[in-house]
């Protein structure tokens, strides 16, 4: 006897991504594809000491079930870090998530049946179109550095429309704050959502931090702005938090309790002290500065090495340098599976398109290797790049 097939969904995914995640078992491989903090970033004995407190003196918080939006401390810390004069926040705005993907994955939930429209910033975050694909969406690409984008054209009939302004995964590109404001205008305009996704808004290595559409909206505001504390303090703590609208959270909080039922308390009171105590802030010019030297370093190597192949812009933060060949027969997907023979792993531009077509462009990480890898790195990968194209001759 047959089993019921599986469901529909299984079948759009792609072998891509499968490749390059199984790649990380490769001796010696340098891996530029993944969106990854360096482990020497991580507070480890702060966060050891605040796990023994969070246990010691809070049990109850920390060990037991706890309420589905999350502890009330926590959400206490999470508003008065986003809160300002004009937009004073409570626990109310606030849901704490099992990492930022938990809040892609509610929001999926809560607001999209299949065959309904999501507006994406595009290239698009892959997390986010895996974390959505079991809703079979359709999509409706959003190029907002685009002379000629018009956002209220894009998210008209939308369910909502998704952005990552600040270095977006994967282009790294910042959003400027006249556009911040055009999106704000043409959500309110037509009623639709704007998720503003900020992982990297901590990580600004030039000029000064702009401000959050969620703070730009003001009271009222049609954004849900979702927040991470993977690139600040460490992902294996998986928090992450959505703050909106009180109506909203408590939509997102009805999806998340029929997911996992409420975040490790253990890891919320982590995370509430760390906040309360400044760790982040005390660990951020650190983290800035190796960043800041390795984003130069790729981008030295890729001058030498590249050049001739790629065109890029040297991102302003974020984690990511977005590169589109020169040369139309240079495949992206192949050059990811021809960099694993020499030892060097990158990010196909066809995992970014909702639609897979677009084979001519990679993302490369910085972040996770010092400047003698990154150079090596693009090394091989020259090499590679030089042997698919010789292919396709």
């Amino acid at each position: 006897m047959s089993h019921p097939p599986f469901a529909d969904w299984l079948s759009q995914t792609n072998d891509v991504t499968s490749t390059f995640l199984a790649a990380g078992q490769i001796p010696g491989l340098i891996n530029l594809a993944g969106g990854l903090p360096d482990p020497s970033a991580w507070p480890v004995e702060a966060l050891a000491d605040l796990a023994k407190e969070a246990v010691r003196d809070f049990p109850a918080e920390s060990l037991a079930y706890g309420p589905v939006p999350g502890q009330p401390r926590l959400r206490d810390a999470i508003a008065a870090r986003f809160s300002t004069e004009a937009l004073p926040l409570t626990r109310d705005n606030v849901l704490v998530t099992t990492g930022g993907t938990q809040a892609l994955a509610a929001l999926g939930l809560a607001l999209v049946m299949p065959g309904q429209t999501i507006a994406v910033q595009t290239p698009a975050y892959l997390g986010a179109l895996d974390t959505w694909r079991a809703r079979m969406p359709d999509y409706r690409p959003m190029v907002l550095e685009d002379a000629g984008f018009d956002p209220t054209a894009a998210m008209t009939g939308a369910q909502f429309a998704y952005t990552v302004p600040n270095f977006s995964n994967p282009s790294g590109r910042l959003v400027g704050t006249d556009r911040r404001r055009a999106l704000i205008d043409a959500a309110r305009q037509t009623g639709t959502w704007l998720v503003e996704d900020d992982p990297y808004g901590a990580l600004y290595y030039d000029g000064a931090p702009l401000p959050t559409m969620l703070e730009m909206a003001g009271p009222g505001s049609p954004v849900i702005y979702l927040g991470t504390v993977s690139k600040e303090l460490a992902p294996g703590l998986r928090i992450g938090w959505a703050i909106a609208d009180p109506a909203m959270i408590e939509a997102l909080s009805a999806a998340k309790q029929g997911t996992d039922m409420f975040s490790s308390g253990l890891c919320q009171m982590v995370t509430a002290l760390a906040f309360e105590r400044g760790v982040p802030e005390a660990i951020r010019p650190h983290i800035l500065s190796m960043y800041r030297a390795r984003r130069d370093a790729l981008c030295a190597a890729m001058e030498t090495h590249l050049s001739d192949w790629f065109t890029w812009e040297k991102p302003e933060g974020g984690m990511f340098v977005w590169a589109r060949a020169r040369d139309s027969r240079l495949n992206t997907d192949a050059l990811m599976r021809a960099g694993l023979a020499e030892g060097v792993c990158i990010s196909p531009s066809s995992v970014f398109d909702p639609a897979h077509r677009d084979h001519g462009g990679m993302r490369l990480n910085f972040t996770l290797n010092p400047p003698e890898k990154l150079e090596e790195g693009i090394r091989r990968l020259a090499r590679t790049t030089r042997a698919v194209l010789r292919d396709a001759a």
